[in-house]
């Protein structure tokens, strides 16, 4: 192949054969949740030496979320992070983010 000059990597099947692009079916369809439709639950993990408090599993938009996770980073004075609809917040803190989420109108299980 010389400069310039693109690859072709067409292998012998046209368009108009009946091949199409394919949808993903796997992708997740979330039912966003309020607050008090909720049933969250508490798991600590251990992440470096580090206890790592997850809060979860969330189903609200990405804007609610953010603004949630930020207002309680604020009001605990913790670092945190929303990962796969779970939050982590960083220390053994789950009664004061309990505290918190409840003011916020969340329910947890039992």
């Amino acid at each position: 192949m010389s400069r310039g000059e693109k690859l072709n990597l067409d292998l012998g099947a046209s368009w108009g054969d009946g091949w199409s692009l394919e949808e993903e079916k796997d992708a997740k369809v979330v039912k966003l949740l309020t607050p008090t439709e909720h049933r969250l639950v508490f798991r600590k993990e251990k992440r470096k030496g580090k206890i790592v408090t997850l809060i979860g599993p969330f189903c609200l938009s990405e804007e609610s979320v953010q603004s949630t996770l930020s207002t309680l980073k604020k009001s605990l004075a913790c670092g945190g992070a929303y990962k796969e609809s779970w939050m982590e917040f960083q220390g053994d803190i789950a009664p004061k983010v309990r505290e918190q989420l409840e003011k916020l109108g969340f329910r947890f299980k039992k």
